[in-house]
């Protein structure tokens, strides 16, 4: 135990950003592991034999290598990529003896840990002779099977067989942790010293604090980790489809009052008529922004939005608007079909043109919706009208400012904001 309390503080060491994933792992000593192994509750099972013949350098490689498993979710990860083949290949394949189903189970297992291992160890250690955290003896490496390194566990498991490896890696077993799998030597959900879901997400949250503080010292799958691990990426097509959704189903957008049913209310008022009010189609008006900083795939996603947006007020392409701005606006054009727009432009970028000439329209729309890289003036004041703004990134040093003459060109706080793509 002292030996490998001490490879943990090496491993402290030299990789501080996980310390406080390495101090929340509960070791358990278990003769009947191979190696070391975690489970999905952050206990370390440890094999005795196996602590005695590592160095402690290289027993530190495999702490970090364990903690791994559980901070990028490989038993979840493992757990879901079963499923999904299983509902890609169908159940039913036909009658097999037990011993098969097991024989498959373990080699199932084995090539998700194979996956997982490879996804990790390509990037966590210092150079092979490196004296900060050496690869311990017997790490797999993609490299194993020409493979190239930097992928994902899932895309391992899609793009390679990894039958190459099964015979030399019989051995290989880093615990349910890895693949999701349980194994007889571990303690289950119900077993005392693991860690509640609640703790691990603090882990997590804590570890990927840590990495971001100070972004120079963790290896770029790390850094990925650690932006993808509380903020992934967000479905932008729903969530712009959404906002557009509430905003024309919001109260006032696209009611009136109507005679044609009267209100219940009438009944408390004898001899009054009163009208009921009434959902009328709502209009939307797109803004889409054609300035020189634009590129023609942004333009050309622009228009398959358009699309999605017709959908999304069921179908009525004569309450769909679009309007071209640069720094002027053009007419507002109505939809016969959205690939058959032609998008005018090419200079300056202020879309308050485009805003006013929204607003001049004949019917005035219940929602504004507008396609642009944010480079651009805003109104000073909300439409009356719901906004939804779709954004194009921008790179974070695509603009400077430290220029005297810079101003924020965030999109206003009135209009709620989505980023495209």
């Amino acid at each position: 135990m002292e030996k490998l309390l001490a490879a943990r503080l090496h491993a402290v060491k030299v990789r501080p950003y996980l310390a406080d994933a390495l101090f929340a792992l509960h070791v358990v000593e278990d003769r009947s592991v191979p190696t070391m192994a975690v489970d999905a509750h952050w206990r370390c099972y440890v094999s005795p034999g196996f602590v005695a013949r590592m160095p402690v350098e290289e027993l530190a490689g495999v702490w970090v290598h364990e903690v791994s498993h559980l901070l990028r979710d490989h038993h979840g990860r493992g757990e879901r990529y079963a499923r999904e083949q299983e509902d890609r290949e169908g159940r039913g394949r036909g009658a097999r003896s037990e011993q098969e189903v097991r024989q498959a189970e373990r080699w199932e297992r084995l090539r998700r840990n194979i996956a997982a291992d490879f996804e990790i160890n390509d990037d966590i250690y210092d150079d092979l002779h490196g004296k900060g955290l050496p690869r311990p003896t017997g790490a797999v490496l993609p490299s194993l099977l020409r493979l190239p390194e930097g992928l994902l566990m899932e895309e391992y498991l899609r793009t390679s067989s990894l039958s190459g490896a099964a015979t030399d890696l019989a051995w290989l077993d880093c615990g349910s942790g890895a693949d999701g799998q349980a194994r007889p030597w571990e303690s289950g959900p119900d077993g005392a010293d693991g860690l509640s879901r609640q703790q691990r997400d603090a882990v997590r949250f804590r570890v990927a604090e840590a990495i971001k503080g100070r972004p120079g010292s963790a290896p770029q799958g790390w850094r990925r980790w650690a932006e993808e691990a509380f903020h992934p990426p967000q479905p932008w097509r729903q969530l712009l489809g959404a906002a557009v959704r509430s905003a024309v189903s919001a109260p006032g957008a696209g009611g009136d009052y109507s005679y044609r049913r009267p209100s219940r209310r009438s009944a408390g008022v004898p001899g009054v008529l009163m009208p009921s009010l009434r959902r009328t189609p709502p209009r939307v008006c797109v803004v889409i922004d054609t300035s020189g900083s634009v590129s023609d795939a942004e333009l050309g996603s622009a228009l398959l939005e358009v699309a999605a947006i017709t959908r999304a007020v069921g179908g009525r392409r004569d309450l769909v608007s679009v309007i071209s701005c640069d720094a002027a606006a053009g007419i507002a054009v109505p939809i016969c079909r959205a690939e058959n727009i032609e998008l005018v432009g090419g200079g300056g970028t202020d879309l308050r043109s485009g805003f006013a000439q929204a607003m001049r329209s004949r019917v005035r729309p219940d929602a504004i919706v507008a396609l642009t890289d944010g480079q651009t003036p805003w109104p000073s004041a909300p439409p009356p009208c719901r906004t939804v703004v779709g954004l194009f990134p921008r790179p974070a040093d695509s603009v400077d400012e430290e220029d005297p003459d810079y101003v924020s060109l965030d999109p206003p706080t009135w209009a709620r904001v989505v980023t495209i793509g």
